[in-house]
């Protein structure tokens, strides 16, 4: 693959890059951060990447160990815990999409997070099950049962009748980046 088109099949890859960043981190200048880790660290080791095997999940992968090394190196540090500055940007939300947003995000937060990185990757970013598993590490039986606790779990906590009321809330997600 020459430099041009990998570099092009890269760029391509940055919307769903951001989409899946931001369901990690829950804030678009974190995302963005995060994204631009992946890319540097792509760019830099590009020469490491096999031609034939699958850039998205390489890319996705390296997002999710970036990802996992700050929230390590986060511990150590004392970030708001309150809540009070966050809590102080916040405007009430003005759109029906918006609110479903913040209950579908909100629903998000309760998954256990390998739960919610498994649902995320599969129902949001689109990924195979197979794509999913290696980007995570694990058996595909093993994502396939993670997606299927997240949206039982998910249906529980939204006090939804059914998986349509749940999938109103994934279309609005995927619709809004998120």
């Amino acid at each position: 693959m020459s430099g041009d088109t990998w570099r092009d099949d890269v760029v391509r890859m940055i919307p769903a890059l951001r989409a899946f960043a931001w369901s990690l981190s829950h804030n678009g200048s974190d995302a963005d951060d995060l994204v631009q880790d992946t890319l540097i660290k792509a760019w830099t080791n590009r020469d490491k990447f096999e031609d034939g095997t699958n850039l998205r999940a390489w890319l996705f992968t390296i997002l999710r160990n970036t990802y996992y090394t700050q929230v390590i190196r986060r511990r150590r540090e004392v970030r708001d815990e309150q809540g009070e500055y966050a809590g102080a940007l916040r405007s009430a939300p003005t759109q029906e999409w918006s609110v479903a947003m913040h209950a579908m995000q909100d629903a998000l937060k309760l998954l256990p997070d390998e739960h919610r990185e498994a649902l995320i990757l599969v129902g949001a970013a689109g990924l195979s099950y197979e794509e999913a598993a290696s980007i995570c590490g694990c058996a595909v039986g093993t994502i396939k049962s993670r997606v299927n606790r997240a949206r039982t779990r998910l249906l529980k906590i939204m006090d939804a009748d059914d998986a349509s009321d749940v999938m109103a809330y994934d279309s609005l997600a995927a619709a809004n980046g998120a």
